[in-house]
């Protein structure tokens, strides 16, 4: 049983040991006050039945607060007064507003109209003031209760975004590793396959490289998975320390990029320097991948007013454009640090240009 249903449950015992109370002390005769005791506690679990199916049970809580007040009109020492109390606490509890006033105010006006008979005997105010304050403070709990679940939905809300976007940032990750090393590689065992049996020399060079470049990215890899972490150290990202080994790589691989760098990528953030890196390589791989051999211009400038990556392909533009995963993992990286990134045919050929505020 849950605690929601073990609370709406819980008001029909109390009612029922409030009107025995009630009867023990009451001046009507003892048959009268028994028989309406027990249609008050058949009405109270009728009320809490109806307060699990469903939310009406408003009017059949009449039906306690009537036998309560038939058992123990007449005397303010009644310990059944008790039974009103309880019943406009459970209501507040597990009923909204709306429902706890149409309970509470003819509740209060009861015993309002019995202090009214019986002006003389002290204790009708403190009736009417507990049966109040029972209201207010069990509407407060019934309250808290649903801002408490409000926050715990919207933590598991914020927990699974988060997850996602880790997700997200891991696959990109991997797909910009994974695509320049295997793009990369294929241009050296190409190479090496084609000069084999003329330069096995220059073939042995290429296959050296391709090993290389296979051993770095699988390190890179390791690192963003964190399969690292076990031992005790994940290898850092890539960042501004890593753009020229980046751009040679490709020119090893036979794609020449002319390069060049305005400013002090040092300067930049982890998290910059990293989402340069990035693009820069995907922009090369997708130039390789698409133009091999095209003379490629790659240019990082790094001002105060916030740092632009460059590259120009000379390869020719596709005449239809697919917006694949490299392009829109550029842009949300470039929108992740509050900058923007555009793609498309420029002089004969292709540009990418991300622009980075500082």
């Amino acid at each position: 049983m849950t605690e929601e249903r073990a609370l709406r449950w819980a008001g029909p015992p109390a009612v029922a040991l409030f009107l025995a109370a009630g009867v023990a002390g009451s001046t009507r005769p003892l048959a009268h006050a028994v028989v309406v005791a027990l249609v008050g506690v058949a009405g109270a679990v009728a009320a809490a039945t109806l307060a699990v199916t469903g939310p009406r049970a408003g009017l059949v809580l009449a039906v306690p607060l009537v036998a309560t007040y038939a058992v123990c009109a007449g005397s303010s020492s009644n310990l059944g007064w008790f039974g009103v109390c309880i019943v406009v606490g459970w209501v507040a509890i597990v009923a909204r507003p709306r429902v706890v006033a149409a309970v509470a105010v003819p509740a209060v006006a009861a015993i309002a109209a019995q202090w009214l008979v019986d002006a003389d005997e002290p204790g009708w105010g403190a009736w009417v003031a507990g049966t109040v304050f029972t209201a207010v403070a069990c509407s407060m709990a019934h309250r808290q209760r649903e801002l408490l679940a409000a926050l715990q939905e919207a933590q598991t809300g914020l927990a699974e975004r988060a997850a996602a976007e880790e997700r997200n940032r891991i696959a990109h990750e991997l797909h910009d590793v994974i695509g320049h090393a295997l793009t990369v590689s294929l241009l050296h065992v190409t190479s090496a396959r084609l000069a084999l049996d003329e330069d096995p020399a220059e073939a042995a060079a290429s296959l050296e490289e391709a090993e290389r470049l296979s051993q770095q990215s699988l390190a890179e890899v390791r690192a963003v998975v964190g399969l690292m972490r076990d031992a005790g150290a994940v290898a850092p990202l890539p960042g501004a320390g890593q753009l020229d080994d980046l751009v040679a790589s490709f020119d090893r691989a036979g794609t020449p990029v002319t390069w060049s760098v305005d400013g002090d990528p040092a300067s930049l953030t982890a998290t910059e320097a990293l989402t340069v890196y990035r693009i820069l390589q995907e922009s090369l791989t997708n130039a390789a991948r698409h133009a091999p051999g095209a003379a490629t211009t790659a240019r990082v400038e790094v001002g105060a007013a916030g740092t632009t990556v460059v590259v120009d392909s000379a390869g020719p533009a596709p005449a239809v454009v697919h917006e694949g995963g490299g392009l829109v993992g550029m842009r949300q990286r470039a929108a992740a640090v509050g900058g923007r990134l555009t793609a498309g045919p420029h002089a004969g050929g292709w540009r990418v240009e991300a622009v980075l505020p500082s």
